[in-house]
């Protein structure tokens, strides 16, 4: 483990202090692993991807400071790549088969859509492996039922409720997810609650009908299109605008309901006898950071994406803080140690996000 300082969690009946979360890294380091990641990657057509993932990953959490202590990612690039190959391999062979036996294609497509829920949940358990703090691995104890139905089953049925029912569906994501998550023996308990989601869902959504609604009168006074509906290049104007001014706002509007929810789980979170957390990311400060971070990947061509990654990660830090209690000094390590990300790749292959938020 690599650590600071080794300052020990709050004796019993001592008054605990809250740590702050710190990221240490900065923007001129990650731009040279971040570039030198993306030419070798091209130079090896994708297979440098595996060491591109581990050395960011390693990277960031090793910046990651809580107490004195530094954060671990422990998966090897060749645990990495071992996956990948299997899932571009189980990717390739299900195109193969759609293309020559559609009937074939379309029970191997059902089969997939079968193991999504086992995909996530051992995406879930290889990302929780991979990660140490204080000696100490996370894990991951989700079952195949309940991913079945929390991923799968509920929210194609929010479908038919004109998606009335998706924020209670995001709290039961979340909920899954925060509650099977094990720091060495000891359980994270989370007590969430639907209506900050539809509360944090309803602000959005009106945002993002006002908003829209501005900045289509804006656009039309701008380009004067207006006065001049027939005028093309009044309309090339538009167009030129309305995509970054597109992509600023539904940053914002992401930023304003990412901020409510991440308060909302970490103030209602707490691993028992060891950690409490605490979240004061304010919206309209990490809506501004998004929104300004996706107009200067826009305006640099890509080129400030790790200044724009490493700016998000300083202020999530900075706005949380954790509560170690006496317990955090007997946690027991009783992570397995397995070793496979198959699932994690395969899962990324087929475009199903199983990313921690």
């Amino acid at each position: 483990m690599d650590s600071t300082s080794t300052p020990s969690a709050a004796e019993p009946g001592s008054q605990i202090t809250p740590s702050q979360l710190q990221f240490t890294g900065n923007a001129k380091e990650y731009f040279g692993i971040w570039i030198v990641n993306i030419l070798l990657t091209l130079l090896t057509l994708g297979i440098y991807s595996a060491w591109a993932t581990v050395r960011t990953k390693q990277y960031f959490y090793g910046h990651t400071v809580l107490d004195g202590h530094r954060f671990d990612y422990l998966a090897t690039p060749i645990q990495i790549l071992k996956g990948r190959l299997l899932a571009v391999g189980l990717f390739v062979i299900y195109s193969v088969v759609s293309g020559y036996l559609p009937l074939v294609g379309a029970l191997l497509a059902l089969a997939l859509a079968l193991l999504v829920p086992w995909m996530i949940n051992q995406g879930l358990k290889f990302s929780m492996r991979m990660t140490r703090y204080r000696n100490i691995r996370f894990a991951f104890k989700g079952n195949y039922g309940e991913a079945m139905v929390n991923f799968v089953v509920l929210p194609f049925f929010s479908i038919f409720t004109l998606y009335l029912l998706l924020p209670w569906v995001l709290k039961r994501i979340d909920a899954y997810i925060h509650s099977n998550i094990r720091y060495g023996d000891k359980p994270v308990r989370v007590q969430l609650e639907g209506k900050a989601y539809y509360k944090a869902a309803l602000l959005v959504v009106l945002l993002g009908i006002l908003v829209m609604m501005i900045l289509g009168v804006v656009l039309s006074l701008v380009a004067g299109v207006s006065m001049n509906p027939g005028d093309i290049g009044s309309s090339q104007v538009v167009l030129v605008l309305i995509v970054p001014a597109y992509l600023f706002v539904i940053s914002a509007l992401q930023g304003i309901y990412q901020a409510q929810i991440r308060n909302h789980i970490l103030n209602n979170a707490q691993i028992e006898d060891v950690a409490e957390f605490k979240s004061n990311l304010v919206p309209q400060r990490y809506a501004l950071i998004l929104a300004t971070n996706a107009a200067a990947i826009v305006l640099t061509a890509g080129l400030a994406f790790p200044w724009a990654k490493v700016r998000k990660v300083k202020a999530l830090a900075a706005a949380t803080q954790v509560v170690l209690l006496p317990g955090a000094d007997l946690v027991l390590d009783d992570a397995q140690q397995a070793d496979s990300s198959f699932a994690e790749e395969a899962a990324n292959v087929f475009d199903v996000d199983i990313s921690l938020t």
